[in-house]
């Protein structure tokens, strides 16, 4: 498997807001929700008027109301008013709606690639069984590398719920966090610290995050579509190295393919060096130049060109990083033998012999030698380490600990349930856990 980049960083306009709401109780009026999702769209709007909005609701028959993609904000609002007096109020049901929109999400990943920030509203812990959760937990791997996000407000005045860790373990596996409101009056507050786009402050990529692992090929695989042949008036030039003959292989057999959605045109030779350059973390499967459709080449075709031409430069790069490593053990061990003689060459001055009678003045008489470090031998030595210097720069001072001035007072706190590091916040931005 490549260690390509996933996703392209997506541009800040890509995003689209899915509303998940999954209220039983009256805890939240209809009246407040409305209000905070109006505010919400509102100043989202000022930031960033490109971005789109979705809502996902159930009824009364266990079905969900769905509704993506749309630019029209009032359409959100009217639907969701049209839609609360016949939603569900039996039971909850959290992991069927998360299971809705990934799947929304996976298809549409296949044609191009934004945010999707889905924001879940619950007050009430769902029932479902321990398959639920595994088979969710499976998604939640997959879609955290389709830039899914996933931040849920649990809405209510109960101090502690039983689904708790199930969803802290769905926020944060998709770089998400979970808010607690007791007070209904602090939702649109709380709803409003979401505004700001998630990649802006993603430290790590996700690629180095979340690598995507060899069983999850045939996922991938099965979403991505492969390139097809050309139409009769379609013209034959390859819009990756604009020619009509691909100048890799110089062959007139090499066909020139094109994208289904498009019609953006490559040489298989092109296709396939351009995919193990930026593939989505299998060396055959790409997004389009253009429109980034996911697309996929023959594996075995792409895997010949990659041992022929890529594996040999890897190969060079590492027995050159082998030889910059021996070269520094050497300088090491000349350095070592360097103070070895240093230290030889002190102690053979130093030594002295004292005969000694055992036994008193006619008792058998020894030698003793005595060795002890004539004044300065060890700030020789000391000078002579200091000064074997691979970048001739001299020994730091040693500094005193009454020079140190540590701080008076604690500024930076870790938060309990998620070990983030927290400074000037009473409720963790990451998984939503209260500071003391």
């Amino acid at each position: 498997m490549s260690d390509a980049t996933f996703f392209k960083k997506p541009s800040i306009n890509s995003e689209e807001f899915i509303f998940y709401i999954d209220l039983i109780s009256d805890f939240l009026k209809k009246k407040i929700l409305i209000k905070g999702l109006n505010s919400f769209i509102k100043e989202k709007n000022n930031f960033n008027i490109l971005a789109s909005y979705g809502l996902v609701i159930f009824q009364d028959n266990d079905n969900p109301f769905t509704l993506y993609d749309e630019k029209d904000t009032d359409k959100i609002l009217d639907r969701l008013e049209d839609k609360w007096d016949t939603r569900e109020t039996k039971h909850s049901l959290l992991e069927n709606g998360i299971f809705e929109i990934l799947a929304y999400i996976f298809r549409k990943s296949q044609e191009s690639r934004k945010n999707y920030r889905v924001i879940i509203i619950s007050d009430v812990p769902s029932d479902l069984s321990e398959d639920y959760h595994n088979a969710l937990y499976d998604l939640l791997v997959k879609a955290r590398n389709f830039y899914a996000f996933i931040d849920i407000i649990r809405v209510g005045d109960s101090k502690f719920y039983d689904d708790d860790v199930k969803l802290k373990v769905i926020s944060s596996e998709t770089h998400s966090g979970v808010f607690y409101c007791n007070d209904p009056k602090l939702f649109p507050n709380i709803l409003g610290s979401l505004v700001q786009n998630k990649t802006e402050f993603t430290v790590i990529q996700p690629s180095k995050q979340n690598p995507i692992l060899k069983e999850d090929k045939i996922f991938y695989e099965k979403l991505a579509v492969g390139l097809l042949s050309l139409d009769f008036d379609d013209k034959e030039v390859c819009d990756i190295c604009q020619q009509e003959l691909c100048p890799i292989c110089e062959l007139h057999s090499d066909q020139i393919l094109k994208c289904y959605n498009c019609d953006v045109k490559y040489h298989a030779c092109c296709a396939a060096h351009y995919s193990i350059k930026n593939n989505i973390g299998f060396r055959h499967l790409f997004r389009c130049v253009q429109c980034d459709t996911l697309l996929k080449l023959d594996e075995d075709f792409v895997n010949l060109i990659y041992e022929e031409e890529y594996q040999p430069e890897e190969e060079e790069i590492i027995k050159e990083e082998l030889i910059e490593i021996d070269e520094e053990e050497v300088f090491d061990e000349e350095v070592e033998e360097q103070i070895e003689e240093i230290i030889e060459e002190n102690q053979a001055d130093v030594q002295e012999e004292r005969k000694v009678r055992i036994g008193g003045y006619f008792g058998q008489e020894i030698v003793v030698k005595t060795k002890h470090n004539p004044p300065g031998s060890i700030v020789k030595a000391a000078e002579a380490m200091g000064t074997i210097r691979e970048d001739g720069a001299e020994p730091l001072k040693s500094l005193s600990i009454t020079s140190l001035k540590p701080p008076k007072k604690r500024l930076i706190k870790l938060c309990k349930i998620c070990g983030a590091t927290l400074q000037s916040v009473h409720v963790c931005p990451n998984c939503g856990a209260r500071v003391d």
